[in-house]
């Protein structure tokens, strides 16, 4: 796995714990519409609250007494009825700032609600940058090395007939080329999709595998000597040149080189597009078709 897929996965992990963190912090605290413990004000808080339980032990104390000497006093006695009232807890209310009230269960909900979806947000977009990098360090769409020339050469041909070979890094099926036959050919202009052919006359192309009509792996036809799309019929030649079927043009090829060492480069990035050939530079079919 990849440094970027490890960290997926720790981005992925990291979320599953903050995800139980919340609900294990959550199902400690109180409900939002109901009382705060003390546990969770500030310590002046806790302080007023003890003050005012206080108060209300007092005055309550204070009601008491008077009530029993009121008892036992007789029914002549002038009977003192200037008690100072029992104080109302309701007005004896403190306000108490956010801070020291602290945060309800609603709004942990609410932030961790956020921040989970944050998360998820960042991992949707670490996969997608992911998808749509670009693949520096090889694979599709770099150069690819297919091996020494003059070896694919013999495995490709053998005798009179041609055996397509299939690079599954490239896509492509590497197939020869006469070099007599580039000219006036729809490979005129593009000469760089040949490979070799210098010393004595037969290069390599690389064709895609993908038929142009709707994209199927196109497959290799040795008794016609060509390519045959299953899907919808489109045949080409040995040389990927347009003979029958749906397909608008000629089978896509690649561009290709020859480095130091004699090794055949496919250039994957680099796809050459050519219309439907007028001058056909190989015969088909040669053979029973495959499809």
């Amino acid at each position: 796995m990849s440094a970027l897929g490890y960290l997926i996965v720790a981005i992925v992990v990291m979320g599953i714990l903050l995800l139980l963190g919340i609900f294990a912090v959550a199902a400690r605290r109180t409900d939002s519409e109901g009382a705060v413990t003390s546990a969770d004000l500030d310590p002046k808080a806790i302080k007023a609250d003890r003050a005012r339980t206080a108060a209300k032990q007092e005055a309550s104390g204070t009601t008491a007494v008077a009530t029993m000497e009121r008892t036992d006093v007789s029914d002549d006695a002038e009977v003192d009825t200037t008690i100072e009232p029992v104080p109302d807890p309701a007005l004896e209310k403190t306000e108490i700032t956010a801070t020291e009230y602290g945060v309800t269960r609603r709004k942990f909900f609410n932030r961790a609600l956020l921040v989970v979806f944050g998360l998820f947000l960042a991992q949707f977009a670490i996969a997608g940058l992911a998808f749509f990098w670009p693949k520096l360090k090889g694979g599709f769409g770099t150069p690819i090395n297919v091996g020494k020339i003059d070896d694919l050469k013999a495995e490709v041909i053998q005798g009179a007939t041609v055996v397509p070979k299939f690079m599954a890094a490239a896509q492509a099926w590497i197939v020869p080329f006469d070099t007599d036959a580039l000219k006036g050919s729809s490979f005129e202009d593009v000469p760089f999709v040949i490979a070799g052919g210098e010393d004595d006359g037969i290069g390599l192309m690389a064709l895609w595998q993908r038929c142009v009509h709707l994209g199927c792996r196109v497959p290799e036809c040795v008794p016609s000597q060509g390519f045959e799309c299953p899907c919808h019929g489109s045949k080409y030649n040995i040389h990927g040149e347009y003979e029958a079927g749906p397909a608008p043009r000629n089978l896509d090829r690649f561009g290709t080189l020859v480095n130091d060492s004699g090794e055949m480069i496919v250039e994957t990035g680099t796809i050459v597009q050519t219309a439907r050939s007028k001058n056909k530079t190989a015969p088909y079919p040669q053979g029973p078709f495959c499809v």
